[in-house]
């Protein structure tokens, strides 16, 4: 009698890119995204007892394939043997600096070698902890971790691999340690010589031996990023929607519809820009609750839904508020109001604002045209877990729940990786990444200056991934990057506070007091939307100070508030509040005022985790001497300034 078994004749891992976060607590994680469009549930902590952040974990799977390409079944340890192979490694000090995305034609900028005048082999500037082999169920421990590895003269670990009781392979990222081995101060944005953090990314392999018969799966990566600091929420253009993009038009995904779905393709845009409004004052004042741009109010959304006649001019004039990609020339007051991939080193050119994907913006014109059904049963409802969505389509909802969690732009450089997923020689097929045959080294010498030429031409760093190429790219460390790229006034335009990446990096939040009062029913509905418009900045405690800001952000990285999502108030509707809002929670103390300074004691005596030594507290007079005003600070300078408006 045959087995299920016998059809499959190949087999891949999935997620074919997976997203795992750092995090400062040594006890708990929890799982990545792996059902597309899910957000956590209510009231999740995402910091443990001691009010350290959890880790995220990148659940990886095995799927068999028929001679058709077919799902057969996801294999686990009951089916097979499965023997996982991983390997991390973050090369950004060895690398060279982040300039600009070196795929912007003209505008891009070549690079010089991070840490040039280093005086030892460059070789110590790479954190490579070697693969590590795991099997079995549940299985878990100190020969796991990828320990052992040195940057220049200390010891740096970047996480440890584990399986669940099914046999799966649970990546989990490095602690959030960031140092530098010469004691130096940080002082740009991405470049901070002498800097390491425990970032990384890596190939994930898996043998699978399946009764007398072997097989090698087809590989993934696994990324190790920075944290989410504003869980389910996503970008107007997630990472996702760049990699498909990409993809229809190099002919290996077919086109978007013709007549594109209202529900499925035009409103989650809509719903992303409105949520946006709960971490950045910009979008809130464009789409909040009681706007006369909020997408998402039933009157409004149902005119935006019809294709009749009468709605014509309401969706044609919304649509003409969109960027076009192929934009010629600068649109500073179009949507969605984020930051572009040039902005700060040019002025007047069209990256200086993003734009959605082509694929977006062509389904966006369908829309405004009204070619487009809108059906109300093709909104998409996220399954409530992965065994609950159809076999045959697990693997790409695990690919696309992880790239969804990323940010799609801007890319200066981003958060969790950047531009280079754009370029089509990083890609095997649609998804899934070239990855260097097991064992081969990364070529990390391109010369003394990478340019733009280079980086995007055969034989260049681009050609294939391995261990720690897909960061390498990303600031360094990643903390002073997450701490300038924040929110700020563009003068002259109607657009008052465009942001970088709120949907990960929060620009203003609700505070949880204020929205404690906000639920009270018997409060005034006048004093409870002072309250839902009471909008600081997320990193108000850490200075308004570039330098200070930055450094700060480095030791207190884990004590900042997480914007997560919490049930509006129960008579909602009559009082015009949401029905759901993203609240800073789980904040650590304040700062504490002295009489001449002001001193950050957010990280108490004896606090230190072990193997993370304890920062010093940074006094906020004190002032970096000597800095000249080079363009990666002038990058920082000029979003803080912006901040303060």
């Amino acid at each position: 009698m045959s087995s299920p078994h016998d059809k499959i004749v190949s087999c891949a891992i999935h997620p074919a890119i997976g997203i795992a976060r750092v995090g400062s607590s040594l006890t708990e994680h929890f799982p990545g995204p792996e059902v597309p469009g899910a957000r956590p549930a209510p009231h999740m902590r995402f910091k443990d007892d001691e009010g350290r952040i959890k880790r995220q974990a990148a659940r990886f799977r095995i799927y068999g394939f028929n001679a058709r390409g077919q799902v057969v079944q996801e294999l686990t340890a009951a089916d097979a043997e499965i023997e996982w192979r991983v390997h991390v490694a973050n090369r950004k000090a060895g690398w060279y600096e982040f300039r600009n995305a070196m795929d912007l034609g003209p505008l891009a900028q070549q690079a010089p070698r991070r840490n040039a005048d280093f005086p030892f082999p460059r070789e110590v500037l790479v954190i490579d902890p070697g693969p590590r082999a795991i099997r079995g169920i549940n299985t878990q421990g100190p020969g796991y971790r990828f320990n052992g590895a040195m940057f220049v003269d200390q010891q740096v670990e970047l996480g440890e691999v584990r399986t669940d009781d099914k046999g799966r392979l649970l990546v989990l990222g490095g602690h959030g340690r960031s140092a530098a081995f010469n004691g130096a101060r940080p002082l740009t944005f991405a470049n901070n010589d002498g800097w390491f953090d425990d970032t990384s990314d890596g190939p994930v392999r898996a043998t699978v031996r399946i009764g007398n018969r072997t097989l090698e799966a087809e590989p993934a990566m696994v990324v190790v990023a920075p944290p989410n600091y504003a869980p389910g929420l996503f970008s107007v253009v997630t990472m996702y929607d760049v990699v498909l993009d990409l993809h229809i038009r190099l002919n290996t995904l077919p086109p978007p519809p013709e007549k594109p779905s209202f529900w499925r393709d035009i409103f989650p845009i809509f719903e992303r820009m409105v949520n946006l409004g709960h971490v950045n004052r910009g979008f809130f004042t464009l789409f909040g609750i009681g706007s006369p741009s909020d997408l998402l109010a039933p009157a409004t959304l149902a005119k935006l839904a019809t294709p009749a006649k009468t709605s014509a001019q309401m969706r044609q004039r919304l649509f003409h508020w969109f960027r076009d990609p192929d934009a010629t020339v600068e649109q500073p007051a179009y949507l969605p109001p984020l930051y572009g991939d040039a902005f700060v080193d040019f002025q007047g050119v069209p990256g200086t604002g993003l734009a959605v994907t082509r694929t977006q913006f062509s389904m966006l014109r369908a829309w405004a045209e009204g070619r487009f059904t809108h059906n109300p049963k093709d909104r998409v409802v996220p399954a409530a877990a992965l065994e609950a969505i159809p076999l045959a389509d697990q693997p790409h909802a695990l690919d696309r729940a992880n790239l969804e969690e990323c940010l799609g732009g801007p890319f200066h450089p981003g958060i969790e990786m950047t531009w280079t997923l754009r370029v089509p020689r990083m890609w095997r097929k649609p998804f899934r990444l070239n990855v260097l045959p097991e064992g081969t080294p990364v070529r990390m010498d391109f010369g003394e200056v990478l340019t733009p030429e280079v980086a995007l031409g055969p034989g260049g760093p681009l050609e294939a991934n391995g261990p720690g190429t897909l960061t390498r790219f990303m600031g360094v460390p990643w903390q002073t990057d997450e701490a300038s790229c924040l929110a700020g006034l563009e003068l002259g335009t109607y657009l008052p506070i465009p942001s970088f990446w709120a949907a990960r990096v929060p620009n203003h939040v609700l505070p949880e007091k204020a929205y404690e009062r906000l639920l009270k029913e018997s409060l005034p509905f006048a004093q409870r939307h002072k309250h839902l418009n009471n909008r600081p900045e997320w990193l108000r405690h850490l200075s308004d100070q570039f330098l200070d800001r930055i450094n700060n952000m480095v030791n207190q990285w884990d004590r900042v508030g997480i914007a997560a999502e919490r049930p509006g108030p129960e008579d909602a509707a009559q009082a015009q509040l949401p029905e759901r809002l993203w609240v800073e929670t789980e904040s650590g103390p304040e700062l504490v005022v002295n009489d001449a300074t002001f001193t950050m004691t957010l990280i108490a005596e004896g606090d230190a985790q072990p193997g993370i030594p304890a920062p010093e507290p940074v006094n906020l007079a004190a002032r970096t001497a000597g800095a000249t005003d080079t363009p990666e600070k002038r990058h920082g300078r000029i979003v803080a300034r912006r901040d303060q408006h």
